[in-house]
């Protein structure tokens, strides 16, 4: 079983990033996925997720510039993050959200003002 991120870098405030999950060891479709995140000095905070059935669910000061999708046949869970900001800043890490797999390295995010 495994979760590994990708797509994270530097990008300046207002940029866009892509992230990706791909997931492997278990039936990926039948689960909901979602992301998280740690700043530094902070603890690892939920962000969004997405069900079996494609339906997303945002942390409340996201929705607006992220968005959460998925690929069944690829094991795949997106991240699309728009008009990042600083406060954006962190490791992103994807899991499922019942049944917690043990958590993959993530993937840095660093933006910048």
């Amino acid at each position: 079983v495994q979760l590994v991120e990708s797509g994270g870098g530097w990008v300046r405030a207002g940029g866009s990033l892509r992230l990706s999950c791909v997931s492997s060891g278990f039936t990926f479709s039948e689960y909901t996925m979602g992301w998280w995140r740690q700043a530094p000095d902070n603890q690892r905070e939920w962000a969004a997720s997405i069900n079996p059935s494609f339906m997303p669910n945002y942390k409340a000061s996201l929705k607006d510039r992220f968005t959460i999708s998925r690929e069944n046949g690829n094991n795949t869970v997106y991240l699309q993050m728009d008009n990042v900001q600083p406060e954006d800043t962190g490791v992103y890490y994807c899991n499922r959200i019942y049944n917690r797999l043990p958590w993959g390295q993530g993937t840095q995010v660093t933006v910048s003002s």
